[in-house]
């Protein structure tokens, strides 16, 4: 998907380069991966729109107002259902067609599985790397000089993308835990049934673990992070988390070299979620 995924990269530019001026979130951050995973699950380009507007309202509640969540849920439930409906009388080259004919022809998933997969992935598919390249980028944008540096040597930019995976990931907390059992942890009680939040964050900047945490250190040759999690429940799009990272990041640095922020940092304002971390807007000139 790369070649793809550099053509929407460069359309988008393309199309704010005149103005001088952009909200790199809005006109960019946004549109690539909702274009790419949207491409991939084979949804028109006329139902994208609901889809973003839907999982937007999940994953930041607090902006959807009231009932604003029950109506994403239903809204995207009702679509795939349609969508799902259409590929099986229609299949395309498309990773839905693909999925339903492992239900269907191949008895690998049940109906409930197709249709929480193909939930899961539009949900998940797209906001994360919305806020690995917006955060990715102001993290450059605050460092000059390391941003000089990345941009020098465009080769580096898959290190580059674990150390702004692991300095300010977009994920804050991981799948909710139950512990069976009464636990002590840190001297802390834990008990049996209770909600266990585990936060990211906090493991990617463990001084037991990183060495200096607190620094963003592009050239990190250690860098074990869990921003993709662990286990059974890795992160099922992390490859193309990282290459929509590398291509994205590295193409408007490549483009624009006076790439600077149009606002002051402490201006900027953040979406208000527990499950994610990302940047409402990202004002720039180059």
């Amino acid at each position: 998907m790369r070649g793809r995924i550099q053509q929407v990269a460069d359309e988008l530019l393309d199309a704010v380069q005149p103005a001088g001026e952009a909200d790199l979130i809005a006109s960019y951050a946004v549109p690539l991966p909702v274009t790419v995973i949207c491409e991939l699950l084979g949804v028109p380009e006329g139902e994208r729109a609901d889809f973003r507007r839907w999982t937007s309202a999940m994953l930041t509640p607090e902006l959807a107002g009231p009932g604003g969540v029950k109506e994403a849920v239903g809204g995207t439930l009702k679509q795939l259902l349609v969508l799902i409906a259409r590929k099986r009388t229609e299949p395309g080259d498309d990773l839905l067609s693909a999925l339903i004919a492992a239900r269907d022809a191949e008895d690998r998933l049940s109906e409930d599985e197709l249709f929480s997969m193909a939930f899961l992935i539009i949900l998940a598919g797209y906001e994360t790397s919305v806020d690995l390249i917006g955060n990715g980028l102001l993290a450059l944008l605050r460092r000059p000089e390391q941003l000089a540096a990345v941009r020098a040597d465009p080769a580096t930019l898959a290190g580059v993308i674990e150390e702004l995976l692991r300095f300010d990931g977009p994920v804050v907390t991981a799948i909710r835990r139950f512990p069976l059992a009464d636990l002590d942890i840190g001297g802390v009680t834990v008990p049996a049934g209770d909600t266990v939040l585990l936060s990211l964050p906090s493991a990617n900047r463990d001084p037991a673990r990183f060495d200096r945490p607190d620094l963003l250190e592009l050239a990190r040759a250690d860098n074990p992070h869990l921003a993709f999690g662990h286990g059974v429940h890795y992160c099922l799009g992390a490859p193309l988390a990282r290459l929509e990272g590398q291509l994205a990041i590295g193409t408007v640095l490549r483009r624009f070299p006076a790439l600077a922020l149009g606002r002051p940092v402490e201006e900027l304002r953040w979406r208000p979620s527990y499950r994610t971390r990302g940047l409402r807007e990202l004002p720039v000139t180059f």
